[in-house]
């Protein structure tokens, strides 16, 4: 997809020229865990600072806010200043593939007020396709000095969602077979949020694993009945991949908020109702 001014999305080439500018982005690469970190200085794109997905994007939490809470604005804060982000700083993230974590850093880094952060489409390895060089250890950057402002994106409690108007729309990021209940592999309880509508994250893809064209995206949401709905807002399974699929909304000139807790902090509650089966609404069906 071609780099559009003012677009969540930039390509390998409209990152090659940024890195080249005087005032070159912070890249951040979206990884977990030991491996992710071997794996991370072993090869990576040139400057990049390792943003760990779980230990800098999420955070503990009590039960009701799932699986992969959002951080404190103080630790996340502290996190952008060690990747060296100040107010005026672009911000680029990426992961290994189609931008399934690394859109969490990019819906995070908004919903903290930070609104020049953009997501490199089709990831590292599209960035190698495309003859982009990988460099390996660590560089440490010189601290910024950027105050984070929680709450710059909107989201959702779980009574907002239990309130969510007739007009309002609620989409369910996970793949059919974990909305629908037949397979859960990480929650305790399978199914979804009543009245929800499933709107897998992977299909907003193509095969090398990047986003669909704007026009493209936009018909699936059509097809959907999303356009019209307000508001429209989003859960996975744990507050991650339904960031992607707010960025996917974006680039298809929607807008939407997102229920962090999602699934997982959904079924903390005994009291919340879970349904099961297929999504069979009709195109244009908003509950």
């Amino acid at each position: 997809m071609p780099d559009s001014p003012g677009g969540p999305l930039i390509t390998p080439g409209g990152l090659r020229t940024a890195l080249q500018s005087p005032a070159p982005p912070v890249v951040l690469d979206v990884r977990s865990g030991e491996q992710g970190r071997a794996a991370f200085l072993a090869g990576h794109i040139p400057a990049a600072q390792l943003a760990d997905l779980r230990t800098d994007l999420s955070g503990p939490g009590a039960a009701a806010e799932g699986r992969t809470p959002l951080p404190t604005a103080a630790a996340l804060e502290e996190s952008m200043r060690g990747w060296g982000i100040s107010a005026g700083t672009s911000v680029v993230v990426y992961d290994t593939g189609g931008g399934l974590t690394a859109a969490r850093a990019w819906w995070l880094l908004r919903w903290a007020g930070h609104d020049k952060v953009r997501l490199l489409d089709g990831g590292l390895s599209a960035w190698v396709r495309a003859g982009g060089a990988l460099v390996t250890g660590l560089v440490t950057p010189a601290p910024g000095d950027v105050v984070v402002r929680p709450g710059s994106l909107p989201t959702l409690t779980a009574a907002d969602v239990v309130a969510l108007p007739a007009t309002g729309l609620l989409v369910d990021a996970r793949d059919a077979a974990r909305f629908s209940g037949e397979s859960e592999p990480l929650d305790s309880i399978a199914g979804h949020i009543p009245g929800a509508i499933n709107l897998p994250t992977s299909a907003n893809l193509d095969a090398d694993g990047h986003f669909l064209s704007p026009e493209r995206l936009r018909a699936r949401f059509e097809a959907r009945g999303l356009p019209g709905h307000d508001p429209i807002a989003v859960y996975c399974g744990s507050g991650v991949t339904a960031a992607h699929e707010i960025l996917a909304l974006q680039v298809a000139g929607l807008q939407a908020a997102m229920y962090p807790p999602s699934w997982s902090g959904w079924i903390s509650d005994p009291s919340h109702l879970v349904e099961t089966g297929s999504d069979a609404r009709p195109p244009g069906s908003a509950r």
